[in-house]
């Protein structure tokens, strides 16, 4: 698969998600990136590192930007997606809390699972997300839900950074999330649009 020039991620746009890892729900879209190098595609392991301790999946909603996006109003923001994609942000969570920054939690190889882009121009308020864990369903989200809508994410995204053909843009994960362990299967899915599945091993 190719793999994304940048992968801009935002965290916390689900109140409830907020709720459960006991963080203030945002007044402003929480936004950091995942380094291309921790993509794999569907089918692929996550690896988990050892000595991390607790690594979460996260199922989220992914857009494909297709046009070069700089200080976009929503509405051409909304005009630039090319297609969506399926990703688990995949997250050491006690690094995530003793780091001051998140790039080793949300940074590692193997820690972006990303399953194939379906091109068109989706309901940006009727996206369904699924997350199962072993077949059963753990994280159920809507993206009409979300704190921030999609087209405002990433008007505000490209405030202060370009946004370019093939970049992805991933918005949030809904309640529900947990840890993995070695021998789980892990599928993320947006309805109608995309999926991807990843058996979950320890490093060798």
């Amino acid at each position: 698969m190719r793999r994304p020039g940048k992968i801009v991620c935002v965290g916390r746009n689900y109140r409830e998600h907020a709720k459960e890892l006991g963080n203030e729900v945002p007044t402003t879209p929480v936004v950091f990136l995942k380094p291309p190098s921790s993509v794999v595609a569907s089918g692929e392991a996550i690896v988990l590192p050892g000595g991390v301790g607790r690594i979460d999946f996260e199922g989220e909603i992914g857009l494909v930007i297709g046009s070069t996006l700089r200080k976009a109003t929503p509405g051409q923001a909304a005009q630039g997606v090319r297609g969506v994609v399926a990703v688990n942000d995949v997250s050491a969570r006690d690094l995530q809390k003793s780091d001051v920054q998140w790039w080793r939690a949300k940074g590692y190889d193997t820690f972006c699972p990303m399953g194939p882009e379906k091109q068109g121009t989706p309901d940006f308020a009727g996206l369904e997300l699924i997350t199962r864990v072993n077949g059963s369903v753990r994280q159920r989200g809507l993206s009409k839900d979300m704190l921030f809508a999609i087209p405002d994410l990433l008007s505000f995204i490209s405030g202060a950074m370009t946004l370019e053909p093939g970049d992805v843009v991933i918005t949030g994960t809904p309640e529900g999330v947990g840890p993995l362990q070695a021998g789980d299967v892990v599928e993320v899915e947006v309805v109608g649009w995309s999926s991807v599945r990843s058996p979950v091993v320890a490093d060798a």
